[in-house]
């Protein structure tokens, strides 16, 4: 993220000689520290600055260049105007979130507005928002004609979400997920996670265990979000004093002497969540997104 063309012009350089597949400007971040410097989606009301930005980025990359946006700022009037500059600016392909500034992530993903840009643009156009379950990748593909979809919270939620869809997608019938599948996958991750700190040597209190509870304890606020039992799992996570006792909390409530149907199917069966769609409400696009 950043405002300053020949900074980020550099910045798209660097990256781009590192060897990066592709190099991707931010422009849809709402968090306040962020929009207050002028970065993210506060760049979406400023065409002439998007333009600025990403044609000095395009020059400096040789390779794919992307651009993430939000529907707008305060409405969604004008994502066929921003979508289209960042287009004319050399981009490769778009990656929209169909939600304004404003909204956060409240409310359900317009995922009208992915249509409209898929229909408005040359350039292919991906489709990110409300993703939840499986199954709603290859839907949003069929409903919007987007080229691919993003997957961004729902993934951190179900990280047995890309294999599920490639199993949808080729016929197959997708995983189930366990309570027991969940805790190996944990054991997993804080093994991945004590060997990434031990190999960059990190010293002081980077080796607290405090630190890798607080890493697990932030995966599993979004997991928490699958397990139906009204948010006693993650109150039990989140007073867990160490990673030990992270641990030992999953194994106790999710592990096999706890039978718990998981909200992490291909179909979302348990619907704890609400996927986008294309058929909201009668309402224009620039006032029910």
């Amino acid at each position: 993220m950043g405002n300053d063309a020949d900074k980020m012009a550099d910045a798209a350089g660097c990256i781009s000689i590192a060897g990066a597949d592709v190099v991707d400007i931010n422009l849809g971040c709402p968090m306040p520290r962020v929009v207050r410097k002028g970065v993210g989606a506060a760049m979406l009301k400023d065409p002439v600055l998007l333009y600025e930005v990403v044609s000095a980025m395009r020059a400096q990359v040789g390779g794919a260049l992307s651009a993430k946006i939000r529907a707008g700022f305060d409405d969604a009037d004008r994502v066929v105007e921003i979508a289209r500059v960042v287009e004319k600016a050399g981009v490769d392909f778009i990656a929209v979130h169909p939600r304004r500034r404003k909204d956060f992530y409240l409310g359900v993903a317009d995922w009208r507005i992915v249509r409209t840009l898929v229909d408005a643009l040359d350039v292919p156009v991906v489709g990110n928002g409300d993703v939840w379950y499986a199954a709603d990748i290859l839907r949003m593909q069929e409903e919007t004609g987007c080229a691919a979809v993003m997957v961004g919270r729902p993934a951190i939620r179900n990280p047995w979400i890309f294999a599920q869809a490639a199993a949808l997608a080729e016929g197959r019938a997708p995983v189930e997920v366990s309570g027991r599948d969940v805790v190996g996958w944990l054991e997993a991750l804080a093994g991945d996670f004590r060997g990434a700190r031990k190999s960059n040597g990190r010293r002081g209190k980077n080796k607290r265990k405090g630190n890798l509870a607080g890493k697990l304890k932030e995966m599993l606020s979004f997991l928490a979000r699958a397990v139906p039992d009204g948010g006693v799992f993650k109150t039990a996570v989140l007073r867990a004093p160490d990673a030990e006792a992270v641990l030992e909390v999953c194994e106790a409530m999710l592990g096999p002497l706890a039978p718990v149907e998981l909200d992490l199917d291909a179909h979302g069966r348990h619907a704890l969540e609400h996927s986008g769609s294309v058929e909201i409400d009668d309402r224009p696009i620039a006032e029910a997104s």
